[in-house]
């Protein structure tokens, strides 16, 4: 249990039978208490809420359990990860996976988020390294300045990449907003 003070923004809080993130957080005082304004985001449906506290109200902390996992390979709509500790086996669903698919291949880490060993979420390292597939192609005397086209990536995923770059280029991406980062070599 903790505070309403305690809340800060990541803090995730179980509220009437759902679990929630804090997205947005203030402090106001009031003449005779203090209240605490909130956004929260709920984490299953992904929707946002707003509600205010009392100074004294006792809220649910969250326990999130936190696992490194390591892709492993899909099999139809299932997707196998392994526990790189105990090597456990376990399958997640796409529905489960979310936009994490756009960036994942085999042998990729990922963090595995469960709440009573419900999984709540998947996080991806903030960059990774993907293959063009399908480009047009550049040409002598492009530079980055020189605009963007669309590139295909190993996932299937297509994002804006600079002028120069070709198929089989490798590509750092930036998988928070899937944006192109450089060119490795």
């Amino acid at each position: 249990m903790i505070n309403a003070t305690e809340l800060r923004k990541g803090v995730i809080i179980e509220l009437e039978g759902k679990l929630y993130q804090v997205v947005d957080y203030q402090h106001v005082k009031m003449k005779r208490t203090a209240l605490a304004k909130v956004k929260l985001r709920d984490i299953n449906a992904g929707h946002t809420i707003e509600r205010s506290f009392q100074s004294n109200d006792r809220l649910v902390r969250a326990r999130i359990d936190e696992r490194q996992m390591q892709y492993l390979y899909n099999d139809g709509d299932l997707y196998y990860f392994m526990d790189q500790e105990s090597f456990e086996q376990m399958p997640l669903t796409s529905e489960q996976l979310g936009d994490v698919l756009d960036y994942l291949k085999e042998g990729n880490a990922v963090e595995l988020s469960s709440y009573k060993d419900k999984i709540v979420g998947v996080t991806m390292p903030i960059t990774v390294e993907l293959e063009v597939t399908e480009t047009d192609p550049g040409f002598k005397g492009d530079t980055a300045t020189a605009g963007t086209k669309p590139a295909k990536l190993e996932t299937g995923v297509t994002i804006q990449v600079p002028i120069f770059i070709n198929e089989g280029d490798v590509v750092k991406v930036d998988t928070r907003s899937g944006t192109y980062l450089e060119r490795r070599s």
